[in-house]
């Protein structure tokens, strides 16, 4: 039986291009990857139903230097999908058997396959890009894309009868009319929608992520899951390095920020009321207390102009901001003198 590895994001494409292999009695195995900016929670729902194994591999930093300086660019937004694609793929290459004609060793697989659509994303998908990234991952003539292969060049199982190009399909550009008349055919009950499964494709996101890396060009995967966690400024000290200060919007948010704390971040909350935990965090901050307790005058409203965020501030001036801070986003504090806790950690 011919074993097939199926790059398996959740959505309904890749859903689709496993079922059509299974099908025709190939053994599909699911893959999965997780980074910085998707995980692998929609695939895990997508194995269920389709009721085969799923693979997962976190390549998050791998992932993350590829991120900061992608060969092919980015695209509308901070997405590098040409890149992102060939690198997962690349890694799906390492599990294939090292030729078709090679008994089978240790559970590999015969091939590898995606649900991408030729044109329905005009970056990533068009004829050009689906062969540049079939010849970066080294899987040429191993690659298929079942939904539109027919309209692709035959894979090497194609041509050795292995798998049968007339029940793979020729589906071309961005209506799903096809892909809906499947889910009928094939029973599925649920799948993702297309699209933001990715941070990276999301604009607010993608602005966050811009500014870290000028800023913190060596940032690492804790950095970035800053970002994810509440409202986020940038503040500068004497010399003029960034320092990131986030805020929590919710119970959600703290409880991270807390789990992200490292050391040398100053962690601020309220000491009296429920509100936003705090986290600033610098290269070179340094916080001689390890626990202190302080008041301030919460203003009733906030100017974020006068704030002055981009001047340069000494250390007591930047936690002063961030106890001002701190205090606006809790409602009740506003107006009023309040106590706050600071924990170096």
């Amino acid at each position: 039986m011919i074993k097939a590895l199926v790059l398996l994001s959740g959505g309904l494409d890749s859903l689709l291009a496993a079922r059509i292999l299974m099908e025709q009695s190939v053994e599909v195995t699911g893959l999965s990857f997780k980074s910085c900016f998707f995980g692998t929670a929609k695939a895990k729902k997508a194995v269920e139903q389709l009721g085969v194994e799923l693979i997962e591999i976190d390549f998050s930093d791998e992932h993350l230097a590829m991120v900061k300086n992608p060969a092919h660019g980015y695209g509308k937004n901070m997405n590098p999908c040409i890149d992102c694609h060939a690198l997962m793929l690349k890694k799906a290459a390492g599990y294939l058997t090292p030729t078709l004609s090679l008994e089978r060793r240790g559970g590999k697989y015969d091939l590898v396959a995606t649900g991408e659509v030729l044109g329905e994303r005009p970056m990533s998908q068009n004829i050009e890009a689906l062969k540049l990234v079939e010849k970066i991952s080294g899987l040429k003539g191993r690659l298929i894309r079942p939904l539109s292969a027919k309209l692709l060049a035959e894979s090497d199982l194609e041509k050795a009868g292995k798998v049968n190009r007339g029940r793979l399909l020729d589906i071309r550009g961005r209506a799903r009319r096809r892909q809906l008349e499947l889910v009928k055919k094939y029973g599925i009950k649920e799948y993702a929608s297309p699209g933001g499964g990715c941070l990276l494709t999301d604009p607010a996101f993608s602005e966050k992520l811009l500014k870290i890396l000028e800023y913190w060009p060596d940032c690492d995967g804790n950095d970035i899951e800053l970002l994810k966690n509440g409202r986020v400024f940038w503040l500068k000290n004497e010399s003029g390095e960034y320092i990131i200060m986030v805020v929590g919007r919710d119970k959600k948010d703290n409880e991270s920020l807390e789990s992200l704390a490292r050391s040398g971040d100053l962690m601020i909350e309220l000491a009296e009321e429920n509100g936003p935990t705090s986290l600033i965090r610098g290269k070179k901050l340094e916080i001689r207390n390890k626990k202190e307790a302080r008041e301030l005058d919460v203003p009733e409203e906030l100017k974020m102009s006068e704030l002055k965020l981009g001047e340069e501030k000494n250390q007591e001036k930047i936690i002063n901001l961030a106890l001002i801070l701190t205090g606006h986003y809790a409602t009740k504090a506003r107006g009023k003198k309040m106590k706050f806790n600071l924990l170096n950690k």
